[in-house]
């Protein structure tokens, strides 16, 4: 290795729940460093998902996370001028990253009216274990069972 791995940047949790997980995932949402918007949409959108469930909003919200968090991922290797799906474990701090990742992006894909309406569908639909953001695992899944013939490739 050539450079010292990059330290670990922690993150100021949000003022609301007093959550590390809550501010990673506004981060994310965030567009041109607008963080009070995007605050807005987040607070919002559990708002909105507290009316339809009548449930704990955070605890919906993790479940949804808990839910399209995936376990197996396939990378690419070249080997021998063929190039391999080979599946591999995610480590914990990427499965949460790919959840929110994942949730954001369907949310944003979804028709609605705000983004608070639309990320608010995709939490309940994510912790129900429906929505867009679900079939993207259980994608990633099948890939990776497909691919279990290659697994001896590891890296």
């Amino acid at each position: 290795m050539r450079k010292k791995r990059a330290p670990k940047r922690y993150i100021q949790p949000d003022p609301k729940f007093n959550d590390v997980d809550v501010a990673k995932f506004v981060n994310r949402l965030m567009w041109e460093g607008k963080k009070s918007v995007a605050y807005k949409i987040f607070y919002g959108a559990l708002d909105l998902v507290h009316e339809r469930t009548k449930e704990d909003p955070l605890e919906v919200w993790r479940k949804a996370v808990l839910n399209v968090s995936p376990s197996v991922e396939v990378k690419s290797r070249r080997i021998g001028g063929a190039n391999f799906q080979i599946p591999v474990e995610v480590r914990p701090e990427r499965k949460q990253a790919l959840a929110m990742k994942w949730l954001i992006q369907y949310s944003r894909e979804r028709n609605g009216k705000s983004m608070a309406d639309k990320l608010a569908s995709e939490i309940i639909a994510a912790s129900k274990g429906e929505g867009a953001a679900f079939k993207k695992k259980e994608d990633t899944h099948r890939m990776a069972e497909a691919n279990k013939a290659f697994a001896h490739f590891k890296f």
